[in-house]
């Protein structure tokens, strides 16, 4: 499958999930030319075509592809500028985690051994009004190490090896979201003890096959 068909695949999965509405959200990967595909601006992502993707160069500069760049294109640059494994950022309004970000709550509890392995912490992103140089930058705290980011009154990003990765972990963000606002209404979510923790990154690499950064667990 191509860049562009999986990006439209994509777009139309969030649309179906209900991480976005109307016009909300943004989508991009990185291609093998150190170029960039994303999704214009104002256009349904359930209804999104490879006419409605772009390839934008490291500066936001469009070179192939007709309408305008979304408005949140620095996000995805600055983490492509940031961290050279990552070659996809999903950004989208999923209702529960955009929930905690309203809150202003980060998730970053260490509850279930299966987001510890594939996710970790997901930090708050102090708010900054979107489109402006100030969103990217407000993720610079946590861009060297974490995948899962909610922006303050915004909404939520994940970044991935793939677009599948990088969506796979949007899903995953907002599932945990969904989890922790019923155990909060049923009295609060119990954390794991730090021994299981740890004795849980001990072993991801022999039984899971994954490195898992510290740094996102503690």
């Amino acid at each position: 499958m191509s860049d562009k068909k999986e990006l439209v695949e994509i777009c139309h999965r969030v649309y179906e999930k209900g991480f976005v509405s109307a016009y909300d959200g943004n989508i991009s990967v990185a291609t093998p030319q150190n170029t960039f595909l994303i999704t214009r601006s104002a256009v349904r992502k359930g209804e999104v075509t490879e006419n409605d993707i772009l390839e934008i160069d490291s500066s936001g500069n469009i070179l192939n592809g007709r309408g305008k760049i979304s408005t949140e294109f620095k996000i995805h640059l600055y983490a492509y500028s940031k961290r050279a494994e990552v070659n996809a950022v999903v950004h989208c309004h999923p209702i529960f985690a955009t929930a905690f970000a309203s809150l202003g709550e980060g998730l970053t509890g260490n509850y279930f051994p299966e987001v510890i392995l594939t996710l970790g912490k997901v930090p708050l992103c102090k708010y900054a009004t979107p489109s402006t140089d100030e969103l990217p930058l407000s993720m610079e705290p946590y861009i060297d190490h974490a995948w899962g980011f909610l922006l303050q009154n915004h909404g939520a990003v994940t970044l991935g090896k793939t677009l599948k990765d990088a969506y796979n972990k949007m899903e995953k963000l907002e599932h945990t979201a969904q989890i922790l606002l019923m155990t909060k209404l049923l009295g609060g979510a119990n954390e794991l003890p730090i021994d299981k923790v740890k004795e849980l990154v001990k072993i991801s690499k022999q039984n899971y096959g994954l490195d898992v950064d510290e740094r996102n667990v503690f």
